[in-house]
């Protein structure tokens, strides 16, 4: 009997396999930080600078769309130049650009930062999902990108609390420039983690082929198109739903909404995503187990059948309290796939392209979902806006069928 194969597989990563998931996780996770204070703020920038919602829908839109050039920007930048660099470049952008945000004085100069920060946020996902993947065991995979992923959740949390102590007290202002922190990882990156060996031995044998003409090949292309589709309306039915669940918290209860003042939804929205962290987090151990697709199209389903009663629990706060966490879980998980399986379907060479590609073209097709339910809510009140986004996650749930299962496998050089 091997000795090894009775040990608890956390003790079989290497310190430098650790080293490189603490610096992706934090990093993911201080980028959701960014995003989600802006969600938070949005009802007293309306305030300040004199939008309406569907303005407020654009601003998100605008990020979303500039963090898909930034996301396929940084993954050519990684094939080129490797993982490590172009990470830290992303959380470099990222952070300033919060800092930016803190000093603007009109609306246009708000969505100049606000789209220039989605440049880093884009970018930061494809070079650390790529780096863990990388340097993980297959076996592990999964569980590698659903810790990274679960960052999400816990910067969402944290933006919360964040914003409840701050808006009220220094106001938004001051909220953006703690956004800048994330700065601060990027010295302990430089001395603790390494660059990709995988990536390292690719450029050592590369011909020189350009990464992006490489992807016009078959398979690579039907690979690359299908993955954006269905990354496209897994990210419409998400970022349709929780950009605008802080705002339909705090709506007025004839408008449609929960009627919560900040302070108060915080305590829904952390216990929300608690049951999202929890759903990152076992994503993947449930889908090194039961494979990529069985387990997708499950939390698909699940969250399809979640937001419209949620949506209707409106009047009844305990109602959406206990709701809450299983929406989290469910609405939330599945994103645990994407870092996992789009690293198993492109070979090394074109690795952090075709994901920065697949993932924020999709991004980018689904930037829309800010806007377009922004401008439901103006007619029908959001909570039934919000139940749209059940026909994407269902369309999502389909479209995983014509992806291969890639459970397991050993990544392509």
């Amino acid at each position: 009997m091997n000795p090894a194969s009775s040990q608890p597989w956390y003790r079989t990563i290497t310190p430098a396999q650790w080293r490189v998931l603490g610096a992706a996780l934090p990093g993911w996770m201080l980028d959701s930080m960014d995003v989600v204070i802006y969600l938070e703020a949005i009802t007293t920038l309306r305030e300040v600078f004199h939008f309406d919602t569907t303005e407020a829908g654009l601003l998100a839109t605008a990020t979303l769309l500039t963090s898909a050039v930034g996301g396929i920007f940084f993954g050519v930048l990684a094939d080129k130049i490797g993982r490590t660099r172009a990470l830290m470049t992303s959380i470099l952008v990222y952070s300033l650009c919060s800092l930016g945000t803190a000093t603007s004085q009109s609306l246009v100069q708000l969505m100049i930062w606000r789209s220039l920060l989605g440049l880093g946020m884009g970018g930061e996902w494809a070079c650390g999902a790529v780096l863990v993947s990388e340097t993980w065991p297959a076996e592990h995979r999964g569980k590698a990108l659903s810790i990274m992923q679960s960052g999400w959740a816990l910067g969402y949390m944290l933006a919360a609390v964040i914003s409840a102590l701050i808006l009220p007290t220094l106001g938004w202002r001051w909220l953006f420039v703690v956004g800048a922190l994330p700065a601060l990882l990027i010295a302990w990156m430089r001395r603790g983690v390494g660059e990709s060996e995988m990536w390292l031995a690719q450029k050592r044998s590369s011909t020189g082929e350009s990464p992006l003409k490489c992807l016009l090949q078959k398979p690579w292309l039907e690979r690359m198109l299908t993955a954006t589709l269905l990354t496209a309306l897994t990210m419409f039915a998400y970022w349709g739903l929780f950009s605008w669940l802080p705002a339909f918290l705090g709506t007025p209860v004839e408008k449609g909404g929960a009627g919560m003042n900040i302070v108060k939804s915080t305590g829904w929205i952390v216990t929300m995503q608690t049951g999202a962290f929890f759903g990152y987090l076992s994503f993947g151990f449930i889908a090194d187990r039961l494979g990529r697709r069985c387990t997708f199209m499950l939390f698909m389903v699940a969250a399809a059948i979640l937001v419209p009663v949620y949506g209707a629990m409106a009047r009844n706060e305990w109602a959406l309290m206990a709701l809450g966490p299983f929406l989290g879980f469910f609405g939330s998980g599945y994103f645990s796939v994407f870092g996992v399986m789009l690293s198993e379907l492109f070979p090394t060479q074109v690795r952090a392209a075709a994901q920065g590609i697949c993932f924020n073209v999709g991004r980018a097709l689904s930037a829309l979902a800010p806007f377009v339910i922004g401008l439901l809510a103006k007619t029908h009140g959001i909570g039934p806006a919000l139940a749209l986004t059940s026909a994407f996650f269902v369309a999502a749930a389909l479209v995983m069928l014509l992806i291969p299962e890639t459970r397991g496998g050993k990544l392509e050089s």
